[in-house]
């Protein structure tokens, strides 16, 4: 039996949807930072505390890089007092502070890190900057209606889990949730209407996955869960916990109560699989066979 996730307050959900990899710090707060400002991860904002911050193509780093220009553990970000020290970590392409190959450095607000083809900007304690990068960054993560992250995140990030099974063979897995009858449901309530069941269930969805858990809206009615270190059994039953939350749950559009249920498909990656589409399909044909048993539950994709 996983241990199932307690419900979040809104505030601890605005925390997990600002912060690098999904648990971040509220906007609000003034850190030191370092923001994407070109690459492939462009606009992501990851907060310096007083832990040591590593950089590096590996999936222990606290930001991870999947350039090949990129060593393992590339250089690392540590706080001295009230300022930060960056420190090269002997990495192949050497690490660059505001064009300078550097082997330790002090770091001061708006100096550029380059790290492989990516470039980092420090963005000091006080410096509002941080809170627009993290705001940009947002919009591009994040579905604007329910607050789940977006198809293109939830992607990205099941891209990162393939790659880090790969290196280390951890166990995950994707749920895929479907409303049932949704078409009905919004043809009665009407646009406005099915926005504020969408919208709840979003929040429903947010309050009770663990912290480590992706969850997304991949569709109109369709949502996903990228489920790091469970295995397809556990996979199922953390499902089962959000079917029977949404069954019991008391949803209303236009101020109406409204019975909803959702059927769901879960699906572990297996090393047969080549691409984050064999997964979706894997978890999609388990979806479809919870839709044809009857629906408004949960079915498992069993793969060698």
């Amino acid at each position: 039996m996983p241990d199932l996730p307690e419900e979040r307050t809104e505030d601890e959900q605005l925390t997990d949807r600002t912060e690098l990899g999904g648990r971040p710090q509220k906007p609000r707060e003034t850190h030191a930072s370092l923001v994407v400002i070109h690459g492939e991860r462009l606009g992501e904002r990851v907060r310096l505390g007083d832990e040591p911050l590593t950089v590096g193509r590996g999936a222990e780093n606290g930001l991870q890089l999947g350039e090949a220009s990129v060593s393992r553990r590339h250089c690392e970000i540590v706080r001295d007092g009230e300022r930060f020290r960056i420190r090269d970590l002997g990495a192949t392409n050497r690490t660059y502070l505001n064009d300078q190959p550097i082997i330790e450095a002090w770091l001061a607000d708006g100096d550029h890190v380059t790290v492989g083809q990516t470039i980092l900007k420090f963005v000091g304690p006080a410096n509002l900057e941080a809170r627009y990068h993290a705001e940009v960054h947002q919009r591009t993560i994040l579905d604007t209606l329910t607050g789940l992250h977006n198809r293109r995140y939830f992607l990205d990030m099941l891209d990162r889990e393939i790659a880090r099974f790969d290196r280390h063979s951890r166990a995950f897995s994707v749920a895929i949730l479907d409303i049932d009858h949704f078409k009905p449901i919004n043809d009665a309530l009407g646009h406005i209407g099915g926005d504020d069941i969408l919208r709840d269930l979003g929040r429903l969805l947010r309050q009770r996955v663990r912290r480590n858990d992706i969850a997304a809206r991949i569709g109109g009615e369709e949502f996903a869960l990228l489920l790091p270190e469970t295995p397809l059994e556990q996979g199922a039953e953390l499902a089962e916990h959000l079917r029977r939350a949404v069954a019991e749950h008391p949803f209303r559009g236009e101020d109406k109560p409204v019975a909803m249920t959702v059927s769901a498909g879960v699906a572990e990656w297996v090393k047969a699989m080549h691409s984050a589409s064999d997964i979706l399909r894997a978890a999609d044909r388990a979806l479809y066979e919870a839709k044809g048993a009857g629906r408004n539950r949960v079915k498992v994709s069993r793969q060698e």
